[in-house]
């Protein structure tokens, strides 16, 4: 070959190559975004062909039925969208209340999108905004300029879509809570639930009762766990060792301004008759014994119910949320037994139980807010005693109360614990400290409200879904951002989309992308990409002698704890990092269980795994004693090991107490002594 036709040669195979990776990166750039990739999935999806390109100077837009807010919110959000008062100039024309929107519903829009134009139709304002954060999702906050032709006829399956912030434990600031707003309508959530009062901090301007804000909002300790052990719980505002802080009635109206502008409604909570140390103790005139001390009201006092109404007053004034909710959880009670005016009271209006004391309480702050034109909602506590004749309640002891409210035809939020984000949600050990439990994503995913035992006309009654984020250890805007995302996306789906669309393996991929676009855009997401998941153990089935062999207990099981039963300790599954997963038995008294193993056998090897989890009173039982026995009399111990592990060690630990040996044996006695209060045990394991 001549030298010309080498060179020619190589001049085409780089000019080839030159058009490979010319067409490679253009393919790469053409990347478009997918309505299968947002968060919560549409309830009805068409495909279409082509794309739809935005411009790089932005898309122009009709808006015709909106308000001017509305439309400056386009014109400044990621879409870069410029407004146009020509529907015919426009490729994007959004029109809210014609008629062909009657059929849609109130949240609910139709979107097509055709590679020339984009329309979108919505009955209300806010399913408009809706259309446009699927649009925002679809271009990743405006970084794809390309999208997929689709038809999208979409409403959400509930009506209360909720998230819960704890300002009481840790406060945070009115710019975090703003902040927040902007990925909750993202999501298409539409509820923000502001604890604002606790024993940890009053964060509430009250202007009739200054003490609140200017004593009960500080205590001489930054953190939550470091109050806890204070001798002194508050301090003035003026301290130098004071933390804590509070809302103005002009920050809240700022808060309440921009979550208006989202469609978002707030719901204030002022707690009664517990979790209210802080209350007490700058008016102690509302406390039992008038010192100041205690977590609870004083039901008896005419005093508590003009204290709480004034309260009451200028929250109502502020807020125009038609829920206010009052707590009622964990109420305490005891003062209440030796209160003189208590139990004047409960002789007066015939009272029979202090859970009617406080179902009085409730009832008659029930008829004050009522007479403002609003209602009341609180934790299913409310119940005791018998529920306020319009109260809605806020189901968190699991779902059973809720499904007691809704037969009895109150309306109900579920938010139990798969909806508790104070949980860890993946391995402890790689973690930060929490209050315990194992709530994953798929854990929160995985959750349905709708429980079978209600019926379709019931179905009604339930409002919707919330999650709830406590914050006892949770110090730092920056760790609740890492507990609420991406475990929120679980429950924005949950609360929008069908349940026969929920799909968990498609789910995840979309939440890892969402992850990445939050953080882009300065929130502290979780890794959800780096994952560990559950405790190894847990995940598969474990094979051993005793598998399926009948247990007889010396002493009862917890109620609030069985798992399966007197098939847990032998179903051949071991427990993951939570004794909520129904695979952990809690007992308060002993473990003195006998196993049957239906034949005479030889036994080599008798175990058993142990919690140890002290913030809830989670601990490894003192001592194990093994006994084996061929008749089920008399019986032959084997050796007893002893708990080597310090209570005061605050973090998620799992002890194996397990002995070896060589015997003929039919029964097999596992004896657990108790050293303090519950002992959870997930399997009892013989080879």
């Amino acid at each position: 070959m001549n030298t010309f036709n080498l060179t020619r040669l190589l001049c085409c195979l780089a000019t080839a190559s030159m058009l490979f990776f010319a067409q490679a990166a253009s393919s790469e750039n053409a990347i478009s975004g997918s309505v299968y990739n947002i968060i919560p999935i549409p309830a009805n999806i068409q495909p279409g062909k082509g794309t739809f390109t935005l411009t790089e100077q932005g898309a122009k837009v009709y808006v015709q039925g909106a308000s001017a807010a509305f439309s400056n919110y386009i014109q400044q959000s990621a879409l870069k969208c410029k407004v146009t008062k020509k529907r015919s100039d426009a490729n994007i024309a959004i029109v809210v209340g014609s008629k062909a929107s009657k059929k849609i519903a109130t949240e609910g829009y139709f979107l097509t999108i055709s590679p020339k134009r984009i329309d979108v139709v919505a009955s209300t304002e806010q399913g408009a905004f809706y259309a446009i954060q699927t649009l925002l999702q679809m271009t990743q906050m405006g970084e794809l300029r390309t999208i997929d032709c689709c038809t999208v006829a979409d409403e959400p399956r509930f009506p209360y879509r909720g998230l819960h912030f704890d300002v009481s434990r840790h406060f945070f600031s009115k710019e975090f809570l703003i902040k927040q707003i902007d990925a909750m309508a993202l999501l298409k959530l539409n509820r923000m639930h502001l604890h604002l009062t606790d024993g940890a901090g009053w964060r509430l301007q009250i202007d009739r009762y200054p003490r609140l804000t200017s004593f009960a909002a500080w205590r001489p300790a930054k953190t939550w766990q470091e109050w806890t052990k204070c001798e002194t719980k508050y301090c003035d505002q003026n301290d130098p060792d004071a933390h804590g802080g509070f809302y103005t009635k002009d920050d809240i109206r700022e808060v309440l301004a921009y979550a208006e502008s989202r469609h978002i409604t707030v719901i204030p909570e002022i707690e009664m008759p517990g979790h209210s140390e802080e209350a007490v103790a700058a008016y102690p005139e509302v406390s039992c014994d008038g010192t100041g001390k205690g977590g609870d009201f004083c039901p008896g006092k005419e005093a508590t119910f003009q204290f709480l109404e004034n309260i009451l007053s200028e929250v109502i004034d502020l807020f125009p949320s038609h829920y206010i909710h009052i707590g009622g959880d964990e109420a305490g009670k005891g003062a209440w037994k030796t209160c003189p005016d208590c139990q004047r009271r409960m002789k007066e209006e015939g009272l029979n139980s202090l859970d009617e004391l406080q179902s009085y309480l409730i009832r008659r702050i029930e008829k004050f807010v009522n007479s403002k034109g609003r209602d009341i909602i609180g934790w299913d506590e409310i119940l005791e005693g018998g529920l306020a004749p319009n109260a809605t309640v806020m189901s968190w002891r699991g779902t059973s109360g809720g499904i007691k409210a809704i037969k009895a035809g109150h309306d109900v939020v579920m938010t139990p614990g798969e909806l508790y984000l104070d949980h860890t949600q993946d391995a402890p050990f790689k973690e930060p400290m929490s209050i315990g439990g194992y709530g994953s994503l798929q854990v929160t995913y995985d959750f349905n409200p709708v429980d079978p035992s209600i019926t379709q006309q019931e179905l009604k009654h339930l409002l919707g879904v919330q999650a709830n984020l406590w914050t006892e250890y949770v110090p730092t805007p920056e760790h609740a951002e890492y507990m609420y995302y991406p475990r929120t996306f679980a429950v924005a789906e949950t609360g929008w989309s069908r349940a026969e669309d929920k799909n968990y393996e498609k789910f995840r991929p979309r939440a890892v992308e969402l992850c990445n676009i939050l953080q882009k855009l300065g929130y502290n997401t979780f890794d959800l990409s780096n994952e560990y998941g559950n405790r190894r153990e847990s995940l598969q089935p474990v094979q051993h002698l005793a598998k399926g062999c009948k247990v007889t207990y010396q002493q009862p099981f917890s109620k609030a704890w069985p798992s399966h039963g007197a098939t847990t300790l032998t179903d051949g599954e071991l427990g993951g990092w939570t004794y909520a997963d129904h695979k952990w038995q809690g007992l308060l008294k002993d473990l003195d269980v006998v196993i049957d193993l239906g034949k005479l056998q030889p036994v080599h090897y008798v175990g058993a795994t142990f919690m140890h989890l002290p913030g809830p009173g989670v601990y490894v039982p003192r001592s194990m004693q093994v006994e084996v026995s061929a008749d089920g009399k008399n019986y032959e111990s084997i050796g007893t090991l002893w708990n080597d592990i310090d209570d005061k060690i605050p973090d998620l630990l799992f002890k194996t107490f397990s002995l070896t040996c060589n015997r003929q044996a039919r029964y097999v006695r596992v004896h657990a002594v108790n050293g303090k209060e519950f002992i959870f045990v997930d399997e009892i394991i013989v080879n």
